[in-house]
Order: C-alpha cells, then sequence, then structure tokens
C-alpha cells in the first residue's frame, strides 16, 4: 500500500499590488521563497526587477509581472489566496484534479518498486509534479492534442490510454503498441491524442508547433499542449519551435515544468535568465510564471491559455515552478550531486496535501474517502501489473516488422539464422 504524504507546513505567497510596483522595484525580491531555484548549489537566489517595469522598450508592464511574479490560487495550507482568479469547478472536475494527482502517485510508487525488484528496467517518476500534470491535461478538451517531454505519463492516463496498456509499453512484451521497441515510460495513443514521447531534449518543441500550425492552416479548432523541461529551453529545437510558434501564431500552449535540475544540472547552471517565463516573453508570446505544485493555479494558467489559442490569440508559454523530489530515474542518484536537505523542504510542498486540504475545508473529502479511494487505485494498478506480466514478449518476427511493406530478402535471411540459433539453445 503507497505511502499517503503527509502535511507540510508554508504560507502561499501573496501577490505584489500593482500599486507597489515602483516600491518592490528599488530593492531586491526573493525569488518567491524557492531554495534552490537559480543557483548552481542549490540555494535561493534573487531577482532584481528593472528600475521601472514600464521604461522596458516595446513591452508593457502587464506583460513583464506575469513572468517574474508566482501565480498561485491555493497556499501551502490549502487555503485560497487568489479567489478571483479561480473559474467555476464545481465538485466532480475538483474531485477529478485530486484522483488524477493520487492515481500518477499510487501508480509511480508501485511501478518503481516492480524496478528495484529487477521485474521492469526503467522507471521515471512524476513525484512532487502531479500537479502540473495533472492540471495541464484536464484544461484541454478531447479534441486537443498533447505533446509530452518526460512524466507526462499520467497524462495519458487520464485522456484514455488503459492502465494495462501502460504497463504492457513498460514491461514491452505482446500486448505492448511500440512491440518492446521503445525506452520503458514512453507511450503513446493516437486515440487519446498523446504523442509517443521522445527523451531526446526538447525534440518535441518543433513538433508541437507544427502540429499547431497544421491544425491552423487546415481550420481545425484544435489546440496543442506541448510540455517541456528547464534543461530543454537551452536546446536550439526551443528556440525553433517557440519562434515558429510566436512568428505564425500557432494555437499552442508551451508548459515548460522547471523542476529546477536537468538531471544533475541545477537550473541555476542553465540559464541565466531572471525566470524561465522570460524566455518565451522574448519570442513575443504571452508568457506566465505558476506554482506547479497548485493544480488549481494550473488549472486556471493552461485553461486560460488554451481558450485563447482556441479563439485564434495565439500560443501562450507557461513556467510551472515545481522540485523533482525523487531521482531523475531508476537509475540516477540524486544525493552525489545536490543538497538533499532543500528536496526534503520541498517534499513538504507536497500538491496532493494542499490539494486535499482544499477540497476537506470545502466539505468535499475526508480522510475515510481518501484511505478508500487510495486503495482502489493501488489495486487497479496491482491488477494490471499481475494481468501484464502473463503475457509473453512480441513474436520474434516483430524484429523485422513495420519499416519496410514487403521485408526484403536480407532480413529474412537473418531472421531465420536467428530463429535457427535459438532452436539450437
Amino acid at each position: 500500500m503507497p505511502v499517503r504524504p503527509t502535511p507540510g507546513r508554508g504560507k502561499g505567497t501573496a501577490r505584489k499590488p500593482a500599486k507597489a510596483a515602483k516600491a518592490a522595484a528599488k530593492k531586491p525580491a526573493p525569488r518567491n521563497g524557492t531554495p534552490g531555484n537559480g543557483d548552481p548549489r542549490g540555494r535561493a537566489t534573487t531577482v532584481f526587477l528593472p528600475v521601472d517595469l514600464r521604461d522596458v522598450p516595446g513591452l508593457t508592464e502587464d506583460e513583464i509581472r506575469p513572468c517574474l511574479e508566482l501565480f498561485q490560487v491555493l497556499g501551502q495550507d490549502g487555503t485560497l489566496v487568489a479567489p478571483g482568479a479561480l473559474p467555476e469547478l464545481g465538485k466532480d472536475k475538483l474531485l477529478a484534479l485530486y484522483r488524477g494527482m493520487l492515481l500518477i502517485r499510487v501508480m509511480d510508487e508501485r511501478l518503481m518498486g516492480l524496478q528495484r525488484q529487477g521485474r521492469i528496467g526503467f522507471y521515471g517518476e512524476a513525484k512532487g509534479q502531479e500537479a502540473t500534470v495533472v492540471g495541464a491535461a484536464l484544461a484541454l478538451e478531447e479534441r486537443d492534442w498533447v505533446v509530452p517531454a518526460l512524466r507526462e505519463a499520467g497524462a495519458a492516463i487520464l485522456r484514455g490510454l488503459p492502465l494495462r496498456a501502460y504497463v504492457a509499453q513498460i514491461l514491452g512484451n505482446a500486448q505492448d503498441p511500440s512491440k518492446g521497441r521503445q525506452l520503458p515510460c514512453h507511450p503513446g495513443t493516437r486515440a487519446s491524442h498523446y504523442v509517443t514521447m521522445s527523451s531526446c531534449v526538447a525534440t518535441q518543441i518543433p513538433h508541437a508547433a507544427g502540429m499547431a500550425w497544421a491544425a491552423k492552416l487546415r481550420k481545425d479548432p484544435v489546440v496543442v499542449l506541448g510540455f517541456m523541461g528547464d534543461g530543454a529551453t537551452s536546446e536550439e529545437d526551443f528556440h525553433v519551435g517557440v519562434n515558429f510558434a510566436g512568428v505564425f501564431k500557432v494555437p499552442c500552449v508551451f508548459v515548460c515544468q522547471n523542476n529546477q535540475w536537468a538531471i544533475s544540472t541545477p537550473v541555476g547552471g542553465q540559464t541565466a535568465a531572471q525566470t524561465i517565463a522570460l524566455k518565451g516573453l522574448a519570442y513575443g508570446i504571452p508568457s506566465q510564471r505558476i506554482d506547479g505544485n497548485d493544480v488549481l493555479a494550473v488549472y486556471t494558467a493552461v485553461k486560460r491559455a488554451v481558450d485563447r489559442a482556441r479563439a485564434g490569440g495565439g500560443p501562450t508559454f507557461i513556467e510551472a515552478l515545481t522540485y523533482r523530489v525523487s531521482a531523475h530515474s531508476s537509475s540516477d542518484d540524486p544525493s552525489r550531486y545536490r543538497d538533499e536537505s532543500i528536496t526534503e523542504a520541498w517534499r513538504a510542498k507536497d500538491p496532493l496535501v494542499r490539494m486535499r486540504a482544499y477540497l476537506a475545508a470545502r466539505g468535499f473529502w475526508s480522510e475515510a474517502e481518501d484511505t478508500v479511494l487510495m486503495a482502489a487505485l493501488d489495486a487497479e494498478v496491482k491488477a494490471a501489473v499481475e494481468a501484464e506480466e502473463k503475457v509473453g514478449p512480441p513474436p520474434i518476427e516483430s524484429l523485422v516488422e513495420d519499416v519496410y511493406v514487403t521485408v526484403p530478402r536480407h532480413l529474412r535471411e537473418q531472421l531465420e539464422e536467428y530463429k535457427a540459433a535459438l532452436a539450437r539453445k
């Protein structure tokens, strides 16, 4: 049974009123009290605002300020800090946001356990980042597309990918649509409009822009959600994709999960920009920095951007500030390159704890209901694993299929030689 995350302590980040802009500009403003954001040694850093934001050529204060502030709806204790910003969400939608995050947490804990037991070869968690994945995914419509980066498999499941299909992909068995050819945790589903992810950093960004451009040319009211990590913003594909999207005003929403570590490279060693959101603004795209551990802030910001894109307003760039509280993957040991006391501080900012407190305060959720749901989700994941572990590997013939319409002679000969070698064992 997965361990329920424990509540942490802390206060929400209050937004400064517009009339205090000049006063704020005269002294350094702490970077929203977020340790590890922007310093190679994992310490808190400082953002210096321009002397007067209105003096920046070609940009207004209203365009720049969202890139420097941290947009929140829920404080860390689950209380509303920006009630006016939250759209009308019914109980069912709020519970769907929480259930989605809890499913990812339960799934990750059980599947990482399988890797540690040697039953699967590789796994990468989204622990601590569930709010950004779920909040963004549920802000879309069924017709929209998701172009993932690395930790967004939960979005595929929320959009309809069967859990068994995801487990089959991780195992690479005969039920795996990719027939065991893809790295584990790299699902794709045309039916759910979720593009197969790639571990090549940032290559998906031009794809997202191109898909959105195609939708615009076809006058198809589709929006493309393109994910990336902080490390992707240093790649040439970031420039190509985001610049193209800005120039042609395509219906694309870029979400950068700034978890502050690109494997072992801290965000402070990644960029000298005060925030990553400013990078989107540099390409002429409306940009915003949000609390990536606040699922309501993520949903609100992404939904606003999706609606704007669908209405013909063009792309939006969103930096979701979060933290990778687990290892980069099952092959990584983060204690070798970062101060894990900062990681523990971020564990206290658990997005599930925050949302659960909000639901309980509204009378929508209880500890007893949480226990029941967690057990049900764990049983669902366990059943999927048990079923897929019984499935054998893909047929040997699949080694030479799906490249040529007709398998060429040299590949047929190699396949026959391989079969003969297996028969001799």
